[in-house]
């Protein structure tokens, strides 16, 4: 199938069966999460893999009571840094230097660019901008799960700060931000026969 096709196919699930997704499709969406694009590639978020059914139990409650989270194979959790520490850019400089097999030294520039950009910005300022980086990795693992033919649902409708209590995720420094149920849709899901609605490419798209 085309990518076109493939999303076409694709919609939020709301109601899944809960049938396991194999081992080779959840790699093959986690290796396209791990490939998602982000400012500098600094990649400033942790993602979760959540297959354990008791901590799955645990965090129904905290996403109004949703049933994708039970029912879904893996409920996968985008925690996005709360800050980003000058240790954090050093250690991945460390790692740029290591896979390319340069100097570190070659990489002061664009490590004392990412300081110097970053280094007005509030803690807020900059857990909001980590924030919209996981987003662009939701992005694409929603695609990969579609080309795989796994069923995908972004989910917001969560409550974060028990989320954080529940992973353990604000002493690690983390936040959860948004969070990708994977499954496979149920047949009395009303919602997976229904034409797809969007917006009109005459509505929008505007070409200058």
């Amino acid at each position: 199938m085309s990518l076109i096709n493939n999303l076409q196919w694709r919609y939020a699930t709301k109601k899944m069966n809960g049938e396991s997704v194999t081992n080779e499709k959840l790699q093959a969406i986690l290796d396209a999460i791990q490939l998602a694009p982000s400012s500098y590639g600094l990649q400033p978020y942790t993602v979760f893999v959540i297959s354990d059914p008791e901590v799955k139990a645990k965090l129904q409650p905290a996403s109004y009571g949703q049933t994708q989270i039970v029912d879904g194979s893996h409920i996968i959790v985008f925690a996005s840094w709360t800050d980003v520490s000058a240790q954090q850019v050093d250690d991945y400089m460390t790692n740029i230097a290591s896979k390319r097999n340069m100097p570190i030294e070659a990489l002061n520039g664009f490590k004392d660019y990412i300081n110097g950009s970053i280094a007005n910005l509030s803690q807020e300022q900059k857990a909001a901008w980590n924030a919209k980086q996981s987003y662009i990795a939701l992005g694409i693992g929603l695609a990969a799960a579609a080309e795989q033919q796994v069923d995908a649902t972004p989910m917001e409708g969560f409550v974060p700060a028990q989320y954080n209590e529940i992973l353990g995720l604000t002493q690690q420094g983390l936040h959860a931000s948004v969070v990708m149920a994977l499954g496979y849709r149920a047949e009395t899901d009303a919602l997976a026969t229904m034409p797809k609605v969007r917006r009109d490419k005459d509505l929008l798209f505007k070409f200058i």
